[in-house]
């Protein structure tokens, strides 16, 4: 009996040991706090695309066309005066350097003075080729995202504030002009004719872009004839004003305008245009 318990005492100090171990471990993980689970991220605030307004204030209508189009913006013309290519700027609403949502092509109203210079011709163009959307402030959308949101951090209030500080101020208008833009040598002079700026494309330059979208299109969409049409009345109108170029810019938009009724069937009309514009301005560079 003595032998057999001999034999077995190795054992049962093993188990013992293998259960003292375990109480251990079961002590230990009982006594360690639980974790805590970590919280949920915030979900990511989705940035919107944000366009600048342009200063178009004291510029002829035919150039705050082009500015406001470069820049993603339709615009309308409200007032007595109207949208006649050599009229001016008065006022403009949002007011230069506003922050707004890129919602299409948010539309700026302007306000024009008469060019008591240069007579009106033709038919007034009071609106934008493209259909404009409404303007929304980047302050308007921060706020009303915050509350959407139910949380304002400090520094999307700081942000809001200082926008809506910055707007104010902005809308107020300016009594004197803008300064005077660079412009290049005409090619002749009309009296009250509002001078080529050099901070835009040449007239070629810019019939040349013209023929590059319309070589690239395979059909005419709404969007590419509006745009067609509009740069077609800027070179028009710039050649007629003595533009610097303007005879080698319209012969460019009449073959865009011949390519155009042979691949679409349509542009004689403008073509017809160009053709009157380009022997009135050849006249007039002898």
């Amino acid at each position: 009996m003595a032998a057999r318990l001999t034999a077995l005492l190795p054992r049962l100090l093993a188990l013992t040991v293998i259960w003292l171990l375990g109480a251990a471990t079961y002590t230990l993980a009982a006594d360690k706090p639980p974790t805590t689970p970590k919280a949920a991220a915030a979900p990511q605030v989705t940035r919107p695309d944000v366009l600048v307004v342009p200063d178009v204030r004291g510029k002829a209508y035919v150039f705050a066309e082009g500015i406001l189009q470069d820049a993603g913006f339709s615009w309308t013309v409200q007032g007595s005066v109207q949208g006649y290519s050599a009229n001016v700027v008065a006022v403009q609403n949002p007011a230069p350097q506003a922050r707004v949502i890129d919602s299409g092509s948010p539309t700026v109203v302007l306000r024009l003075l008469k060019n008591t210079k240069y007579g009106e011709r033709g038919l007034p163009q009071n609106d934008a080729p493209i259909e404009g959307t409404r303007i929304v402030y980047l302050t308007d959308w921060r706020r009303q995202h915050a509350q959407s949101q139910s949380t304002t951090t400090a520094e999307t209030t700081t942000a809001v504030t200082t926008t809506t500080a910055e707007t104010s101020t902005g809308t107020t208008t300016q009594e004197s002009p803008p300064p005077a833009p660079k412009t290049r040598e005409p090619d002749f002079v009309v009296q009250g004719a509002p001078a080529e700026p050099a901070d835009e494309i040449t007239l070629p330059a810019r019939a040349r872009r013209l023929s590059e979208r319309v070589a690239q299109a395979s059909k005419p969409t709404r969007r590419l004839v509006n745009f067609w049409l509009y740069q077609h009345a800027w070179i028009v109108t710039g050649a007629r004003f003595g533009w610097h170029d303007g005879a080698e810019a319209l012969r460019i938009l009449i073959r865009v305008d011949e390519s155009l009724q042979r691949r679409f069937d349509f542009g004689s009309r403008s073509e017809q245009v160009a053709r009157r514009a380009l022997a009135e301005v050849e006249a007039k560079a002898k």
